[in-house]
């Protein structure tokens, strides 16, 4: 496929889109990409009613020609696959779910890699910059934005959205050569491969990780023991779960849910029912389920059980937090980045927590511990002496 040239901007008047449907097109696409220095990604997907992603659309670019490739059509090829996980620097922008997308498609992982997002981090105090407002702010172009709700499903796909989904890989080649430059003259390429592989890693991580959903929920302080237990227990079945019927989490029984369930501790199905928005239909079938994982919990050995988290509001915790956020903000405007960029505040939270129970003080480590580690320690000591 290629578009007519009025329906591209200008300045790509002559851009080539070709539309890969075929095994052969792909490997003669992957023939021509794999002698490139650097090769930009992108990908649309449908999400709406699994677990698992939909891969739509892959895009790929490594010059003055975008080719689009229909998942739909054709599988991952082992050239695909080598270029992916091999070959070229590969550019994404926001890659994590690009990453799923591919990874799952093409059954590869996808280095080396630059996350354009993550570069603009480490440049400026906007650590979410959009991909449109990235390519104003690197080349001076408005990119257009009727697609960004479209159905990438659809077959065939028409001219506008071809023309969209090409200009979302085009302009990462010259985003990130001005992206490249800055972060050599600020002696920052390191942090961002280091960044970046850390990115690939979580795409990668192993089921084992879901036993550690429980852990992202930022009121854990206000159960006792067994009942973190039990949304830990309960959360973890939920994910396997998910996982294997390919459902939104929310579908099958949402972390808030989840959460109630666990205050309650329930000991039977009416108690279930008390369990305000939890669905009869969701009591039918999975709650002979849920409540063995609740009196599991309730009957798990107290050496077992974690420590209760102290409270966020309590003096003690804020003291000790106020100091750690003024190291983290105070090194965060030296760098001119967002303070979240160096650390976020749920690692902060666990960083006072830890100190208050008397646990091992797991620091930042990487370029992130060169700039932080000692200040957060000696910050630590010095509200205990005072």
């Amino acid at each position: 496929m290629s578009l007519a040239p009025e329906s591209l901007p200008p300045e790509h008047r002559d851009l080539d889109i070709r539309w890969i449907d075929t095994p052969q097109a792909l490997d003669e696409a992957c023939e021509v990409l794999a002698g490139a220095d650097t090769l930009a990604l992108d990908t649309e997907f449908f999400r709406e009613s699994t677990f698992y992603p939909v891969p739509a659309l892959v895009q790929l670019c490594a010059g003055d020609t975008a080719y689009l490739v229909d998942p739909q059509a054709v599988a991952a090829t082992p050239a695909l696959k080598a270029l992916l996980a091999e070959g070229p620097l590969k550019l994404l922008h926001a890659s994590s779910e690009d990453l799923e997308v591919l990874g799952g498609w093409a059954g590869v992982s996808i280095w080396p890699l630059v996350d354009t997002q993550v570069a603009q981090s480490l440049l400026s105090e906007d650590p979410a910059m959009g991909y449109q407002r990235l390519v104003e702010r690197w080349t001076g172009h408005v990119l257009p934005k009727d697609e960004t709700r479209s159905d990438w499903l659809e077959r065939p796909l028409s001219d506008s959205q071809c023309r969209y989904a090409a200009l979302d890989v085009i302009y990462l080649l010259e985003v990130w050569q001005a992206q490249r430059a800055a972060l050599e003259v600020r002696g920052r390429l390191d942090w961002l491969e280091a960044d970046c592989a850390a990115i690939v890693a979580q795409a990668g991580r192993s089921l084992d990780a879901d036993s550690q959903w429980y852990l992202r929920h930022r009121q854990l302080w206000r159960l006792e023991r067994p009942q973190i237990e039990a949304y830990r227990r309960l959360t973890t079945w939920r994910e396997g779960e998910a996982r294997a019927r390919n459902l939104p989490r929310g579908w099958l029984v949402s972390d808030k849910l989840l959460y109630a369930i666990a205050e309650r501790m329930p000991k039977d199905r009416h108690g279930l029912a008390q369990v305000e928005g939890l669905k009869p239909g969701v009591i039918k079938r999975e709650g002979d389920t849920l409540l063995a994982l609740v009196r599991e919990a309730h009957h798990c050995d107290e050496a077992e059980l974690a420590k209760a988290l102290p409270s966020p509001l309590t003096g003690p915790f804020k003291k000790r937090f106020k100091a750690l956020k003024q190291v983290v903000t105070g090194q965060a405007e030296q760098l001119g980045i967002a303070p979240e960029v160096l650390m976020r505040r749920r690692d902060l939270e666990s960083l006072v927590a830890a100190h208050l129970l008397g646990h091992p003080l797991v620091l930042p480590n990487g370029w992130r511990g060169q700039c932080l580690a000692d200040d957060l320690a000696a910050a630590l000591n010095q509200v205990d002496a005072s």
